[in-house]
């Protein structure tokens, strides 16, 4: 019997960490339920799908996505100053708080506080993996054609 090998469409169930660096840990399925996603469904970052493209089942690969492909750059238009007063007055405010907004379409906006001065608060609504390099550990538990 021959193994699947990942391609576009392929259902894939998998085991996979992802890091910052060596010791920091964002995400991990290891010890866990494993994922199943079909590759190409849009539920995973295109960067990391490319580099799954090729595998069986059985393999364990680390390898780095650079920001371009992952959640991109930070950009400044996204960091916004935002009036005190437009916060609920019993919010505690300070640096590094996570905070939420409503966008024009009613989707939940989260920001991060990254600085209070005065009558202003800085809110970072960037991703807040954008700029960074992600280290994934992935280990293929079973390919399929996704039917």
């Amino acid at each position: 019997m021959s193994l699947a090998t990942i391609s576009a469409g392929s259902r894939v169930t998998m085991h996979f960490a992802l890091k910052l660096s060596a010791e920091q840990e964002v995400d991990s399925t290891f010890g866990q339920e494993p994922a199943t996603f079909t590759l190409g469904d849009g539920n995973l970052l295109p960067g990391f799908e490319e580099f799954l493209i090729g595998l069986t089942t059985g393999d364990r690969k680390t390898f780095d996505v650079p920001p371009e492909k992952g959640f991109g750059q930070p950009n400044p238009q996204n960091v916004q100053e935002i009036k005190r007063k437009d916060f609920p007055v019993d919010m505690p405010i300070s640096p590094g708080l996570m905070v939420s907004f409503a966008d024009a379409q009613g989707a939940e906006l989260p920001g991060l506080i990254s600085a209070v001065e005065g009558d202003w608060v800085t809110v970072d609504f960037n991703h807040p993996l954008a700029g960074k390099t992600l280290i994934f550990d992935v280990q293929i538990l079973e390919v399929s054609d996704a039917d």
